[in-house]
């Protein structure tokens, strides 16, 4: 599916929630959604899902939204970051929202067992009783079950265990490719697997958009972790930036891009010394002052 933002609006009383914001998301691409707290995603989100009127156009596949109706709706799935605690056992919910899609119960249970989920076990419990992990795989498995064209995700690895979020990722990346994807994110990891555009929102104004390659480039840094033994390791560890910590750690942040050379350099020099060493990304907590597009 092809949507097209253009020129899109939203005033609550004095607050401005969306400013101007135009954007366009291809069929087949995956866009990951970023910006502080009240920057204006969860407008965008809603007014894509048809829940709030707005200013400006909104279209998909050259269809306004308004007059999309029912037939648009259907080729449009959303998993929200908070799911909601219905009182109606898991087998009414995942019946009723499969099978206004056409799918069956076997369908969506064969996707939530690939994320660590037995639907069939859970069927006759309430579903405000699962637990918030099993209630997002519950709803991320009728989205990937749903056969929707976009597909709007909201955090929505956020209560999942890591097992059940490589799945997840895995799950994401065999969509077909005329999918289009939108995904609302801080997660670093997932930027990297699931999306290859950024577009940043503050202040409900578009700030950044471009290549997800670009963004990591200029808004994550590495972290490597090492726990090595003797006076040669903590020499070679201290001369080259690392940090002395607890029960023989060493830590030390560098630019993303830094990483892969800094631990083959300690393969290499600190050979038979390292006991264990860990790798990981972060966000640089630096505001994206001025938009760039790409």
């Amino acid at each position: 599916m092809n949507v097209e933002v253009r020129g899109l609006g939203k005033r609550f009383r004095r607050v401005v929630a969306l400013h101007e914001v135009s954007l366009q998301l291809s069929a087949g691409s995956r866009t990951a959604l970023i910006g502080p707290n009240g920057s204006g995603k969860s407008t965008l989100v809603r007014a894509l899902l048809g829940l709030l009127e707005v200013d400006g156009e909104l279209c998909f596949d050259g269809m306004p939204r308004h007059g999309g109706g029912r037939e648009l709706a259907s080729r449009i799935a959303y998993v929200p970051q908070i799911a909601p605690r219905l009182a109606a056992p898991v087998r009414d919910v995942v019946r009723a929202a499969a099978g206004l899609r056409g799918r069956s119960w076997g369908a969506v249970a064969a996707l939530a067992a690939q994320l660590r989920l037995d639907l069939d076990a859970l069927a006759a419990r309430p579903f405000r009783a699962l637990s918030g992990g099993q209630r997002q795989k519950v709803l991320a498995a009728l989205a990937l079950a749903s056969g929707a064209e976009l597909l709007l995700f909201d955090e929505p690895t956020a209560s999942m265990d890591p097992a059940s979020r490589n799945e997840f990722f895995r799950l994401v990346e065999g969509l077909p490719t005329g999918s289009t994807v939108l995904l609302c994110s801080h997660r670093l990891d997932e930027i990297r697997r699931l999306v290859d555009r950024v577009v940043v929102l503050d202040e409900g104004r578009i700030a950044w958009q471009g290549a997800a390659e670009t963004y990591l480039a200029e808004h994550a840094e590495a972290v490597i972790e090492v726990r090595a033994d003797g006076a040669p390791a903590a020499g070679w560890l201290t001369a080259n930036g690392f940090t002395a910590g607890l029960a023989g750690w060493w830590s030390r942040a560098l630019p993303v891009g830094q990483r892969a050379r800094v631990v083959a350099d300690i393969g290499q020099q600190l050979n038979g010394q390292v006991q264990d060493l860990m790798a990981r990304d972060v966000e640089r907590l630096q505001p994206v002052t001025k938009e760039r597009r790409s």
